[in-house]
């Protein structure tokens, strides 16, 4: 019997975490506050 590296579940589990970081993600830029806060973040390091 071949045992796999990962259950499918613990797949599952990953993959739903991925998207919900991902989704968060895209959450954030549609705020134009945040995106005006990480340009000014950007310019500052110069």
């Amino acid at each position: 019997m071949k045992r796999h590296a990962t259950p499918l579940l613990g797949r599952l589990l990953m993959a739903a975490g991925a998207g919900a970081i991902l989704l968060a993600t895209l959450a954030l830029y549609t705020r134009a506050d945040f995106m005006v806060h990480l340009a000014d973040q950007l310019w500052s390091c110069f």
